[in-house]
């Protein structure tokens, strides 16, 4: 078997080391025979850094490591262009001094190599670079970037930070236009879509591929390629866990599928999940615990999301390529992040489904929100596993005090609907119980706010803000809620509690 690239991203060591390729290199061919500006947003560690390597390793005229690819049957020419390579993955940007440092060191390499002074403001050596190039070299200039939008995410929730920064990144990608006669190409990556950025306002020749259907496969696995490369790799995961090949496969599509970067395209793996797991051959949420960014739980709280809803939200189509109003409006972010995906697309209203995309975001999203919801990680582990005896063996006082118990931990505070902050905390407890877990249930007389099923028991809660446990439990009955399940054979429970807006807690609970 080929060897699984984890982690590599560059298209040379990757053909040369022998490791797995998905062959893209049609789609490169396409445009990079193309004189334009391209943007591609795509999530972290999705493929974005491997494509400009290989876009990289075509602009140098690598005819030899392209052999046995799709490209080698479509390019006759193999001309080599001088390339400007940026790499915005390894700094911190924590001053905007910092950020003009790190894009200095990138120039100077390139003036070093070209003999050029390294004086100016990078706006300018940036202009001088690309023209003095052309220049020398009669040739016009391929410029790579990945990861533009770095600076501004790590800054995410420092405004000021981040507006300084981007009136840097402002002019210095505002040279793009200014030198378009002297450049072939320019191919930029990032997660996410900022304005105000010369990007998306003054290059007026930027194509943006990111929701195309014909770029939409460019990153990330399809079911063909792995079927087609990884077929092997699949079988020695299915026999480590004792499984047949075909159940393995349906085990990596609900893990690791599910991405959509256009309504018509076909299903699209997550490529270091699906990797990952393939190399350690064990189910995990390896792409989420990778990486995800606190400001995400951040928003989802202070926004006071319903996470049960996240799973079909619908968003206006002019608004999911914009991020800068993410602190009234997180859910493009949570697209353009990863964490959701495009489910359908309503054309008479113009508006977008979006969901989660797989099993290994749902869970680790729960995972991820509890932990920072309630930090005391010692307590939370004891208190999961005890949820899980007490709710499998029917003992609901046992749950009910220890949910008292994390509740008075908790570092989370009531904003805005109170509400809503005790559904979420249901809803994540049971989600990460990894019991079947159902929020607002919809009756014909009304609405279950929970329903949680076990192997032997199905209870149903009702909860009351500010009233009584014994109204909660009245209404259960009156609305006949238990009904559905009265063939079902489980023993029920039906369950009404009370909560405090005051006192943040568990004020009452009642069962039957």
């Amino acid at each position: 078997m080929k060897k699984l690239p984890i982690g590599i991203q560059s298209f040379e060591k990757l053909i040369q080391g022998g490791f797995v390729y998905l062959d893209k290199t049609d789609m490169v061919y396409r445009f990079a025979n193309t004189e334009a500006c391209y943007f591609l947003s795509r999530p972290r560690r999705f493929g974005k850094s491997l494509t400009l390597s290989t876009l990289h390793a075509y602009f140098d005229g690598r005819k030899d490591l392209f052999v046995g690819t799709k490209m080698e049957q479509l390019e006759t020419k193999w001309e080599k262009y001088p390339v400007l390579h940026f790499d915005f993955n390894n700094a911190k940007y924590d001053s905007v001094e910092n950020f003009r440092n790190y894009v200095g060191t990138m120039l100077e390499e390139f003036e070093t190599q070209y003999n050029l002074p390294s004086k100016d403001e990078l706006a300018v050596r940036f202009k001088k670079l690309i023209n003095a190039i052309a220049a020398q070299t009669d040739q016009k200039v391929v410029i790579l970037v990945d990861e533009y939008d770095k600076p501004l995410l790590n800054n995410i929730l420092n405004d000021n930070l981040k507006d300084e920064i981007r009136k840097e990144m402002k002019a210095f990608y505002s040279v793009l236009k200014t030198c378009d006669e002297n450049i072939k190409m320019a191919f930029i990556t990032g997660v996410t879509k900022f304005s105000k950025v010369s990007l998306f306002s003054d290059v007026n020749n930027l194509t943006d591929i990111s929701n195309m259907l014909a770029f939409a496969t460019i990153c990330g696995a399809t079911e063909k390629e792995i079927h087609d490369n990884l077929n092997e790799h699949v079988q020695a995961m299915a026999d480590a866990n004792k499984i047949s090949k075909e159940d393995c496969y349906q085990e990596l599509k609900k893990w690791y599928e599910g991405y959509h970067f256009h309504p018509k395209a076909e299903d699209t793996y997550n490529p270091f999940g699906l990797l990952k797991a393939l190399y350690e051959k064990e189910f995990k949420e390896y792409w989420f615990e990778s990486g995800t960014p606190t400001f995400l739980a951040k928003v989802i709280k202070e926004q006071g999301m319903i996470l049960s809803e996240l799973d079909s939200v619908e968003c206006d189509s002019s608004e999911l390529s914009k991020i800068d109003n993410f602190a009234t409006n997180p859910l493009p972010l949570l697209y353009q992040s990863g964490y959701l995906t495009i489910k359908g697309y309503d054309r008479e209203m113009d508006t977008y489904m979006l969901g989660l995309p797989n099993r290994e975001v749902a869970k680790g999203l729960v995972k991820f929100i509890f932990n920072y919801n309630f930090p005391k990680t010692e307590t939370s582990a004891f208190s999961i596993i005890s949820f899980a005896r007490e709710v499998r063996s029917g003992n609901i006082d046992g749950f009910m005090k220890r949910l008292c118990a994390l509740l008075a931990d908790s570092s989370y505070e009531i904003v805005g609907d109170a509400e809503k902050y005790f559904q979420n905390v249901f809803y994540l407890i049971f989600k990460l119980l990894g019991f079947y877990a159902e929020a607002e249930r919809n009756t014909s007389d009304g609405r279950m706010d929970a329903v949680v099923k076990t192997p032997q028991y199905i209870y149903v809660f009702e909860f009351k803000l500010d009233k009584s446990a014994q109204e909660a439990l009245d209404q259960i009955n009156s609305k006949d809620y238990p009904l559905p399940f009265t063939v079902d054979g489980r023993k029920l429970f039906k369950v009404g509690v009370s909560f405090s807006s005051d006192t943040r807690k568990v004020a009452e609970w009642m069962k039957e």
